[in-house]
């Protein structure tokens, strides 16, 4: 009676990226954006600014860096897709957070912002869990400017902007704080536009 061999195990590749793929130059930099966080709010807290501005700057460096090298070297993937977003709000984030309780930005800027990014995150987990599909995020040019409006607002404010040009400084704050909120309703507008357009899951 033949015994049959048994069969050699079948090695199967699967689509899982590479340690190294994945810690290329432009994830590198992002990750050194976000190490720089800690040393950045560490300046704030003790109202170096000076040296807070420095590091505010080089990250932003790094931040333009990130992204050329990508599209340069067409490297980019999916963790530094979320990585580079998530590292620029949470710096600029920290930063108005610090700055409030150290009372160098009004609360209700800081309120604003915050309601702002809560809203649209939520309203993003909303429409995936009800569509059961990602929508395609893409920046407005309200989105932009609000950005960079709020980073003026956290660079105005290391320069000590405020103290020099006190009137200058308040209608920036004001022109921050309306952008920011059309930006949101603008990204709420789109959200409910794009779920219009299709069936949500629970009701198919």
């Amino acid at each position: 009676m033949a015994v049959a061999s048994p069969s050699k195990p079948v090695s199967v590749t699967r689509g899982v990226p590479s340690l190294r793929s994945l810690l290329n130059v432009p994830n590198f930099l992002t990750l050194c954006r976000l190490g720089a966080i800690p040393v950045f709010l560490s300046f704030l807290s003790r109202h170096q600014y000076s040296e807070a501005l420095y590091v505010f700057a080089a990250a932003a460096v790094t931040d333009g860096l990130d992204g050329t090298v990508a599209r340069w070297f067409d490297s980019r993937t999916e963790l530094g897709a979320f990585l580079d977003p998530f590292a620029d709000k949470l710096m600029l984030l920290s930063a108005f957070v610090v700055l409030t309780v150290e009372e160098d930005l009004p609360g209700w800027l800081l309120s604003v912002v915050v309601i702002r990014d809560v809203v649209i995150v939520g309203g993003y987990m909303m429409i995936a869990f009800f569509t059961a599909e990602r929508m395609p995020v893409r920046p407005s040019y309200l989105g932009k400017l609000s950005t960079f409006l709020q980073l003026a607002c956290v660079i105005g404010t290391l320069l000590r902007f405020g103290t020099t040009s006190p009137s200058y400084w308040y209608g920036l704050l004001y022109l921050t704080v309306t952008v920011t909120a059309l930006s949101g309703v603008h990204y709420m507008y789109r959200g409910l536009v794009w779920l219009g357009s299709r069936e949500p899951e629970m009701f198919t």
